[in-house]
């Protein structure tokens, strides 16, 4: 299964504390094993496609049973998806 990447940002809509509603989506990223790369605006997640889209899929309609919100997704095959040969520095 190929790699690929998404940059995703949830922004909850009219919640009094938002950390609940994005630390729900980063426990379902985590959940399928995938390689999450926190950010101040965004979230790099890393993966197969089919655990990706499902993620996504899952943390979104988390989110929305809290409430109102918005989800930004950015998917890529080709950036940035690490390889993982060792530097030689």
């Amino acid at each position: 299964m190929p790699r690929i990447s998404a940059q995703v940002s949830l922004y909850p809509l009219l919640h009094e504390r938002r950390s609940p509603v994005i630390d729900e989506a980063m426990e379902e990223f985590r959940r399928l094993r995938l390689e999450v790369r926190p950010g101040i605006m965004s979230t790099l997640v890393i993966g197969s496609e089919e655990l990706i889209f499902s993620a996504l899929r899952e943390a979104f309609r988390k989110a929305s049973r809290r409430g109102k919100v918005v989800m930004v997704v950015t998917v890529s095959n080709a950036c940035p998806v690490p390889t993982h040969r060792s530097s030689s520095k």
